[in-house]
């Protein structure tokens, strides 16, 4: 799919990799760009750079998900992509409190069955639409460090896929962008994955070219698709290898 001409939503547009996204889409000349974030000005001082609409909307919350895309539907007349991007990083395993459990599900999981909910009706009755979701290498792989990462990324996959599976007979393209390190606030300082961490910028370069493919993974790190190669070809030899690397991790601390 062409973006030009589209009328596109992003949320987590304010900073790190849906700001690129915005800041991409838009030199593709959309028809109309939405951008979506509970930081309010943050989305607003993107938007203003191309004359987009900010929305400021809570992902975990099916509803404020609903009033985004009916102002987009409102403003432009209709969604074609939704960009569902944003995500939160919880440290910690196993004893990680419910509560942090349940808000990490509730944007990493959850916000894509709200933006699915939103808008596949309308796609649907039209038989075209394209949900883009911005998951992770952790969905593919694992999480070091993190329990509710790496649980809920998975689970992203899972839903992303049963969105294909289910609806791409029906005209709904369905991509999932999976990225290594990505240099934002999440990835943090003294992260294991720095040394191969790359810009929001070419993750956004790799939306757009995996959109207009068609592709269901994006990989903006090619080196994944081998990591999931060796994981499906030797499951315990490629557990091994990820505990040597939890060791290392943690003893460099970090």
């Amino acid at each position: 799919m062409e973006l030009a001409g589209r009328v596109a939503v992003v949320t987590g547009g304010a900073a790190g990799i849906g700001r690129a996204l915005c800041r991409r889409i838009a030199i593709e000349q959309p028809a109309g760009l939405v951008v979506v974030d509970r930081d309010a000005a943050g989305a607003e001082a993107v938007a203003r750079e191309f004359g987009g609409v900010a929305v400021r909307a809570d992902v975990a919350v099916q509803a404020d998900v609903d009033a985004a895309v009916a102002l987009a539907v409102e403003r432009f007349g209709r969604v074609d992509l939704f960009f569902s991007n944003a995500g939160i990083f919880v440290p910690g395993g196993e004893q990680t409190p419910d509560a942090g459990w349940a808000r990490v599900w509730s944007v990493n999981v959850m916000a894509h069955v709200h933006a699915s909910r939103a808008v596949l009706p309308a796609m649907l009755a039209r038989g075209e639409g394209y949900l883009v979701q911005t998951v992770s290498a952790a969905g593919l792989l694992n999480q070091i460090g993190s329990a509710t990462y790496g649980v809920t990324k998975h689970a992203a996959i899972g839903f992303a896929e049963w969105l294909a599976l289910t609806y791409g007979d029906r005209g709904i393209r369905v991509s999932a962008i999976c990225p290594q390190g990505v240099r934002t606030a999440m990835l943090g300082e003294g992260s294991f994955l720095d040394e191969g961490a790359i810009e929001p910028e070419a993750v956004a370069e790799a939306a757009v070219a995996g959109i207009r493919a068609e592709e269901f993974l994006i990989l903006p790190h090619p080196e994944v698709r081998e990591y999931m190669q060796r994981k499906a070809s030797d499951y315990g030899r490629w557990l091994r290898g990820m505990r040597r690397l939890r060791a290392k991790v943690e003893g460099a601390g970090g």
